[in-house]
């Protein structure tokens, strides 16, 4: 009797684990994270689409040395990041989100020689479908990637967005 009950515990222990370990990488946590920072300035929702995953995916897998090398597709937008510890997909999103201080709406541009890009690409009006992947590097670090569709403007980060549009 002993045993099956042993069994049950280590079986909602294990569980208990993969749902830790594997938290706020799902599509869902990436899409909610997006959705809310784009219901702020009033921008609709985003929607996970697959083929958008499976690119996102297929280029994190390729990012071993965890450096933040963008992929240049023209199709997608993209937002990357790295991290280490247990660096998740909303830890990535939230450092994107937070480029929000350095954006000037009034003006449309980026403080001098400060990144908003990343949040400018988040919030982009016509950008309705993401996928995002998360890969662990060589270095143990951890390289994420989200990329958008229809993809925003390129902004200009050596100069900020002053020297190129980045409306919403």
């Amino acid at each position: 009797m002993g045993y099956p009950h042993y069994m049950s515990l280590v079986y909602v222990v294990f569980v208990s684990f993969l749902h830790f370990s594997h938290s706020h990488n799902a599509p869902q946590d990436y899409v909610k994270a997006h959705n809310d920072v784009r219901k702020v300035v009033g921008m609709g929702p985003m929607q996970w689409d697959a083929n958008v995953a499976k690119f996102a995916e297929s280029y994190a897998n390729k990012r071993k040395d965890c450096a933040l090398i963008h992929s240049h597709n023209p199709k997608y937008g993209e937002n990357i990041a790295w991290g280490t510890g247990e660096f998740t997909g909303l830890d990535a999103v939230k450092l994107w989100a937070d480029e929000k201080r350095d954006y000037n709406y009034h003006s449309n541009t980026c403080k001098p020689f400060k990144m908003c890009g990343h949040y400018t690409q988040m919030v982009w009006k016509n950008s309705i479908r993401i996928g995002c992947a998360r890969a662990k590097c060589l270095n143990g670090a951890w390289f994420v990637t989200c990329n958008y569709d229809p993809p925003g403007r390129e902004i200009n980060i050596i100069r900020g967005c002053s020297s190129v549009m980045c409306e919403l």
